[in-house]
């Protein structure tokens, strides 16, 4: 490729994804809203751009083969902002790569699109929707919109419903954890995969413990290679026993089942900032 575009670069996922993208065009349009991401790699340029700005969208995006949308809001938020950052943000992102003739949008979707599904019953790509949050809700809409972007421009789109890409801190992530490895290697077979239409696969390692079924969404050639069973012992001796009476435990979703909406979902996770610095 000669361009790709990576939105939301300056979050905790865009710093581990900013230098594998390098290798995979001729060059990296790094783009937040934030004022920079640090030093940039070879290959890499950084332009300052509001998802919430259609115009903004479109120049960022000219010239480029694929964008990889990371972008808006990583946590349930009131409804206003989820509305600008997340659901208005999407449709510019895929409004814009219609105007410049994209071919591929890759986005970060989430497993809080079908939070509510009980715990206790695997799920594959091909379940309902069931939000859990507002959060949940956009990444619904997102999904839909690209359905409907593929049906009527051909503007193919590859959607990560993410579990938990952070480290392990409790007994739900033994096995909803994604190392950072393996979401680069599902980022990238995401965009050298070389037909992928309108696809929805789970962003989740290999993980003994994984809630989630893939198998729809093989001939994308993802193969993750790491386990979080590693990190059992220590996790479930030091786990508090389980109240079953509260959503965290029952749902997909985990803690995003059991907040009311509008309220963060991240506040009682415990997320490890570790975020690459450059």
């Amino acid at each position: 490729m000669k361009k790709l575009v990576l939105t939301g670069a300056a979050g905790r996922l865009g710093s581990h994804l900013r230098e594998p993208l390098t290798k995979l065009s001729d060059e990296l349009v790094s783009t937040d809203i934030a004022d920079n991401v640090g030093k940039l790699y070879e290959g890499e340029a950084f332009v300052k751009a509001d998802l919430a700005k259609l115009d903004e969208m479109v120049d960022v995006l000219k010239g480029a083969d694929m964008v990889v949308h990371f972008g808006a809001i990583g946590d349930e938020a009131p409804w206003d902002d989820i509305l600008q950052s997340n659901i208005i943000g999407a449709y510019n992102v895929w409004e814009a790569a219609r105007i410049n003739g994209l071919r591929r949008v890759v986005y970060a979707s989430s497993i809080h699109a079908v939070g509510m599904h009980p715990r206790n019953v695997a799920i594959d790509t091909d379940v309902a929707h069931r939000p859990d949050t507002f959060y949940g809700l956009a990444k619904c809409f997102a999904e839909d919109l690209g359905s409907l972007y593929w049906d009527k421009f051909t503007l193919e789109s590859v959607h990560l419903r993410i579990l938990s890409a952070a480290q392990v801190t409790n007994a739900r992530a033994l096995g909803s954890w994604l190392s950072y490895d393996d979401l680069i290697q599902l980022v990238t077979r995401s965009i050298d995969t070389p037909t992928v239409a309108h696809t929805i696969i789970y962003g989740v390692s290999n993980n003994d413990r994984s809630p989630v079924n893939n198998e729809n969404a093989a001939f994308l050639g993802y193969r993750p290679k790491d386990n979080a069973e590693q990190f059992a012992t220590q996790i479930l001796a030091e786990e508090a026993p389980q109240d079953l009476n509260d959503p965290t435990y029952l749902y997909h979703g985990g803690p995003f089942a059991a907040v009311v909406p509008g309220n963060s979902g991240l506040a009682t996770m415990n997320i490890v900032d570790d975020k690459k610095i450059t």
